[in-house]
């Protein structure tokens, strides 16, 4: 794969319908805003994440487009294991050559290593990595209203103390009142929200990673349809609404700066189309 050799920045456009398109862990999990303004904010590492769904989703999670950063895994085993490959030093340490080794192991087989970097200097060391692709936090184009709903589930999940058979769990049942067998909860949501989200692509940084055309057309790839394939109740209906790419080549007086501008129309037309998965 030839690496990436022009620099790109992007707009992306997404909304959200009756959903909660990134709840904030400091607010009870409520839609993050702008207390200023009461814009809704996406973080961008929430992006990141549904980019990195995609990815594994379409290529089976296998190399040279495997995830790095997966839900609920360890990531001191895959660095552990870029040592392994390399002859380098799983145990930790390591001189320059061993971790350059292995550093240059983790981005031939991780998408999100070669996109986003990573910081693999957390067990077995692999260095550090600065990934070409960023994103900033997306911002809605209008004020949003956080609502909560009230909801109702028709069961409940208590640990009753010294249970450990199926009896034990009827006989606790049958002696309850029927209103004590169901909870009542919230869910947060916002009814509507349009989002814009800016994004970076540095060629220079993609010389050090080997981050590639190909790369960036998953990239692409992913951002127009990661949001239908990683659907969930909690976000509603979020979809991409627009995504405009600018490519720097040449100069002002170069014609052929220009190119860019076709991009926007082809990614346009790709919107209505099936996609990998």
């Amino acid at each position: 794969m030839n690496t990436l050799q022009n620099r790109y920045e992007f707009l992306y456009l997404f909304d959200c319908e009756n959903g909660n398109p990134n709840g904030d862990p400091d607010a009870g999990n409520s839609p993050r805003i702008d207390p200023e303004d009461m814009h809704g904010l996406v973080s961008d590492v929430a992006i990141k994440r549904r980019i990195r769904n995609y990815v594994q989703t379409a290529f089976n999670n296998t190399a040279p487009n495997a995830i790095f950063v997966e839900h609920a895994t360890n990531l001191n085993k895959p660095i552990t294991a870029a040592h392994i490959a390399t002859g380098g030093a799983p145990g930790g340490g390591g001189n320059r050559t061993q971790v350059n080794a292995a550093r240059k192991w983790m981005c031939d087989q991780f998408y999100d290593v070669r996109t986003f970097g990573a910081v693999m200097s957390t067990g077995a060391n692999a260095g550090q990595v600065r990934g070409p692709v960023q994103v900033a936090f997306s911002r809605s184009l209008d004020p949003i209203l956080p609502m909560d709903a009230s909801i109702t589930r028709m069961a409940v999940a208590e640990k009753v103390p010294g249970a450990t058979t199926m009896a034990d769990y009827e006989r606790w049942e049958t002696n309850q009142e029927e209103d004590k067998l169901r909870t009542m909860g919230r869910k947060s949501l916002i009814p509507y929200g349009l989002y814009a989200c800016k994004g970076f692509v540095s060629a220079h940084l993609a010389q050090g990673t080997g981050f590639s055309d190909e790369d960036l057309a998953h990239l692409w790839e992913a951002l127009l349809g990661m949001w239908d394939h990683d659907r969930s109740a909690s976000k509603g209906v979020m979809s991409c609404r627009g995504l405009y790419v600018f490519k720097h080549v040449g100069t002002d007086s170069d014609e052929t700066q220009r190119v860019g501008c076709s991009i926007f129309h082809l990614y346009r037309k790709l919107n209505s189309c099936s996609f990998r998965v």
